[in-house]
């Protein structure tokens, strides 16, 4: 089930903070409740990607994102998404989490996602989304547009842009 409440209260907890720029960090505080494990009793991988939510979220709402996307009717997804998995994270163990938008391409918007304890990163997840509206996917120029920014995005890192090239190799649809 979708952690409903623990959204919440992450948007109630973040509502007032100031904004972000747009290539700002958005910094949250969560801690790995008991159902969140997996049988192994460490966080479960499908929770972890549950958990970004809490992050992208409140960094959406900070940089100004979410008053374009209502604005326009427009909504987001995400297109795909790789993760690192370093360090176990177990029940009751505080997490910082850092969210960030790294750049874009002429199609979809790249985000960088970490967990930390303490001083280790427990994992790491890398994101390509996508604003949507009636006709597909909005173009992340015109987004930028209606937030009245620089259209052009940063150089993406040579780790983004080997993700992506590795991602147009990939079958699809996948073969059975």
């Amino acid at each position: 089930m979708y952690p409903v409440i623990r959204m919440s209260h992450q948007i109630l907890r973040h509502r007032n903070d100031p904004a972000l720029p747009l290539l700002g960090t958005h910094v949250s505080r969560h801690i790995c409740m008991p159902w969140d494990l997996d049988l192994w009793m460490e966080l479960n991988n499908g929770r972890t990607l549950t958990l970004y939510d809490m992050g992208r979220l409140p960094l959406g709402r900070r940089v100004g994102l979410d008053t374009a996307l209502r604005g326009k009717g427009w909504g987001m997804t995400v297109v795909g998404v790789s993760v690192r998995y370093r360090k176990r994270i177990r029940m009751l163990d505080r997490i910082t989490m850092h969210s960030r938008l790294i750049g874009w391409d002429e199609r979809f918007m790249y985000l960088d996602q970490s967990m930390w304890l303490g001083d280790d990163c427990a994992n790491q997840a890398l994101y390509r989304s996508a604003v949507t509206g009636k006709s597909g996917i909005v173009p992340p120029r015109q987004v930028m547009e209606a937030m009245e920014l620089p259209v052009e995005s940063p150089p993406l890192p040579g780790w983004v842009q080997n993700w992506i090239a590795a991602e147009g190799t990939r079958p699809w649809p996948p073969q059975h």
